[in-house]
């Protein structure tokens, strides 16, 4: 089984950016921690992040085929990006939304999610353990269908 995690914009400075929002961890600790959490289940984890939305619409086009499962935190894109919607609508692929932060206890606007009316589950609010979380969720839905 292969999946991909994909990451939007400024997840690049995790560890950096924010720390008391966001943590300490960085993307590169947090892609490896879950990589060793999918080998261990016999899955192929791909990792890409991206700062551009056509970038991030690009790689989903690219999984028609090849990925079970998507695995995504679109930072900012949650909340604006009718783009990255249509995309992951057009591949069909299960997706979990997932973030860092408690998204609903922080500035009204991210409270929306453009997303999470088509994913499969929300996990938001444990920090770089979501990721983890977001994973086995994911992983018990396609064990299930």
């Amino acid at each position: 089984m292969r999946l991909l995690l994909l990451n939007g914009p400024n997840l690049n400075l995790l560890g950096q950016r924010e720390p008391g929002i966001y943590g300490r961890s960085s993307l590169a600790s947090i892609e490896i921690t879950l990589r060793e959490q999918a080998e261990s289940e016999g899955i192929v984890l791909d990792c890409f992040q991206s700062n551009f939305e056509g970038a991030l619409v690009e790689r989903i086009h690219k999984c028609m085929g090849q990925t079970e499962g998507i695995l995504i935190n679109a930072g900012a894109y949650t909340h604006t990006s009718i783009a990255l919607r249509d995309a992951l609508a057009g591949v069909a692929i299960p997706y979990v939304e997932l973030h860092l932060s408690n998204t609903y206890a922080r500035e009204p606007f991210r409270h929306q999610s453009l997303l999470a009316d088509r994913a499969i589950g929300v996990v938001c609010g444990f920090g770089a353990m979501s990721y983890s979380l977001a994973l086995q969720g994911l992983l018990h839905h396609l064990r299930q269908s």
